[in-house]
C-alpha cells in the first residue's frame, strides 16, 4: 500500500504568510491602523491568531513586514531583485527612471492605501514612526546614497556634497506632495525635481 504523501509544511507556511500579509494590508487600508487587530488579520487570512503570534510579536511587525514584502514583489515583477537604483553613468537619467517608478508605486492603490495608513499612524505613534523609518524608508534612501556616491567617484557630483542630504532635494518634495496632496505627482513633476536638484534654479 502506497504511503500518503507528507504535507509540505514549507509551502503551507508560505501560503499562510501570503494570506496574512494580504489580510493585514487590506485591513489597515480599510479601517486604519488603530482598528486593525491580530484577531481581524487572522480571521481575514483564515488562520489562527496563534499562527500570527508565532511569527510576529505585534501587528506593527506584521504590517511592516507585509509592506516590505509588497515592495519586494514589485521589484520581482520588474525584474529588479535585489532592487538597486540603476547606474548607467548618466545620473540624471537614472534618477528620473527611479522616481518615475516611485510615482507608479505611489499612485497604485495596492501600495498607496496601506502606505498612507502606516504613514499617518507614524505621525502620532513614535514607535511605529521609528520602525517605519528604520525598516522601510532608510534602506530605500541608502540606495540613493549609494548611487550619488558613485556619481561623486566619477566627478559628476561635488566631492563635498553629503549624499544623504542631497537626496532629499528630490525625494522629500515628492513625499510631501504625495502625503499632503499639495499637488499632483507625475513624471513631469519628478523629472523637474531632478533637474532642479542637479542644476539649481539660478540663471544658467
Amino acid at each position: 500500500m502506497a504511503e500518503k504523501p507528507t504535507p509540505d509544511a514549507t509551502r503551507r507556511s508560505a501560503r499562510s504568510r501570503r494570506a496574512i500579509f494580504d489580510a493585514a494590508l487590506a485591513l489597515v487600508g480599510e479601517v486604519g491602523y488603530p482598528r486593525t487587530t491580530i484577531e481581524g488579520i487572522a480571521a481575514r487570512a483564515g488562520v489562527g491568531k496563534q499562527t500570527i503570534y508565532r511569527w510576529w510579536p505585534s501587528k506593527a511587525d506584521v504590517l511592516l513586514e507585509a509592506f516590505m514584502d509588497l515592495g519586494e514583489q514589485a521589484a520581482r515583477a520588474a525584474g529588479q531583485e535585489p532592487y538597486e537604483i540603476p547606474d548607467t553613468g548618466d545620473l540624471a537619467a537614472d534618477l528620473r527612471l527611479v522616481l518615475r517608478a516611485t510615482v507608479d508605486e505611489l499612485i497604485n492603490p495596492a501600495f498607496e492605501v496601506p502606505a498612507r495608513a502606516l504613514a499617518a499612524e507614524g505621525v502620532v505613534n513614535d514607535q511605529i514612526g521609528a520602525e517605519f523609518v528604520a525598516k522601510l524608508l532608510e534602506p530605500q534612501l541608502q540606495l540613493y546614497v549609494k548611487r550619488l556616491r558613485s556619481a561623486q567617484d566619477r566627478g559628476d557630483v561635488r566631492a563635498d556634497v553629503d549624499p544623504r542630504i542631497a537626496l532629499e532635494l528630490f525625494v522629500s518634495p515628492l513625499a510631501q506632495r504625495w502625503l499632503q496632496r499639495t499637488g499632483p505627482i507625475s513624471y513631469d513633476y519628478t523629472d523637474t525635481l531632478v533637474d532642479y536638484a542637479l542644476h539649481g534654479i539660478a540663471p544658467r
